[in-house]
């Protein structure tokens, strides 16, 4: 399954915990950039039709609704099985949802992180949990079923019962798709470098542990399996036949090519990146292409699905010793001709996969 990858690097505002390619900027930079968006996309030599698509940003629900259909038209998509866009809470409207309908979206993923009024005003969020309980269900109005909503573990001001009441909106909304995400602190983020200067701006001296943030997201796992949301890799969850088919290919090494600020694509042999600097793109600075090594990738990147990989023989003669010392820890499980981590190995998997990367 080939897919596409747009990005939309633009922000009303930029939350204190992030260090995407976005930033807030006027009009005529944002006109510009659609432009030169279109003009990307319109100059590929496609190999393939995609099957899925994805608007990320940024918030790619800031950006005009004719731009999203002049994307989707310019896209040699004959049999499109999915077209995501994120979504900022507090920016969806039904004029705008109909617009998407008509041009091909019907998968919709909410940048929530956080229910709690606290934790979304330490963090530059602008939304309520009512708002977001209101767009689901517009959504779902203008028949986009197809949605996911975003959690973060550990940030500012969160505690054990706020995470709970995350978690109670989540049962209560239902949306077919959960992502939960354990909070990293960035150094290059505005939180980030406070926290490192031992600050208190941005709730910087309020952050939970890195321990209790792992205990809130293995109570996610707890409370999400319990109503029927299936963890099909490290940080999705759920209901059956709701995966996310777009981000499945990247756990897959399936191929996808990146248009816009920052992105990234990726063939089956090499990877390549287009400059992340708003400057350097907009004057179509060279592409950065490098070789990959596939059977470091299908263990790095596929051990993150919950279902594990099926090695070659190849591979499991190359990466035998780290095979060997992660299965006989009990963070590593082989069942017939297939590996997988177990469930204790979720929360330390970096460490674990790091090792089979030269």
């Amino acid at each position: 399954m080939s897919g596409v990858y747009i990005s939309y690097p633009f922000c009303r505002q930029k939350c204190s915990f992030c260090n995407f390619a976005s930033d807030v900027a006027s009009d005529p930079v944002k006109t510009r950039y659609g432009a030169a968006l279109l003009e990307e996309i319109r100059a590929h030599e496609w190999q393939w039709s995609p099957e899925t698509v994805y608007f990320g940003g940024g918030t790619p629900s800031l950006m005009p609704p004719e731009l999203v259909a002049e994307i989707m038209r310019a896209l040699p998509a004959k049999c499109l099985r999915e077209a995501t866009i994120e979504c900022a809470p507090g920016t969806l409207n039904r004029s705008l949802l109909e617009s998407w309908t008509v041009a091909g979206i019907n998968r919709v993923s909410l940048g929530v992180q956080s229910f709690v009024a606290e934790e979304l005003k330490t963090s530059g969020r602008r939304h309520s949990a009512e708002d977001v309980e209101r767009e689901v269900d517009l959504l779902r109005a203008s028949g986009i079923e197809n949605i996911n909503l975003d959690l973060i573990a550990g940030l500012p001001e969160q505690t054990a019962a706020s995470w709970e009441r995350s978690l109670d909106w989540i049962e209560h909304i239902r949306p077919p798709h959960v992502s939960v995400y354990l909070f990293e602190v960035d150094e290059e983020s505005r939180l980030g470098r406070e926290f490192l200067l031992g600050g208190s701006r941005y709730g910087a001296a309020r952050m939970p542990s890195e321990d209790l943030a792992a205990q809130f997201y293995e109570r996610a796992v707890e409370r999400l399996e319990a109503v029927s949301y299936t963890r099909y890799e490290i940080s999705n969850f759920a209901r059956a036949g709701h995966e996310s088919l777009h981000n499945l290919k990247y756990w897959k090494l399936e191929p996808y090519v990146g248009f816009g600020l920052d992105a990234h694509s990726y063939d089956g042999c090499e990877r390549w990146q287009n400059p992340d600097s708003l400057i350097e793109y907009l004057s179509r600075a060279p592409q950065i292409r490098s070789r990959t090594d596939r059977g470091e990738e299908h263990f790095f990147v596929g051990l993150r699905m919950m279902s594990g990989i099926e090695p070659t023989q190849e591979e499991w003669t190359r990466f035998a010793r780290p095979i060997e010392r992660w299965t006989r820890a009990g963070l590593l499980e082989r069942t017939g001709s297939r590996l997988r981590l177990t469930a204790d190995a979720v929360l330390v998997s970096n460490e674990i996969l790091a090792e089979f990367v030269a």
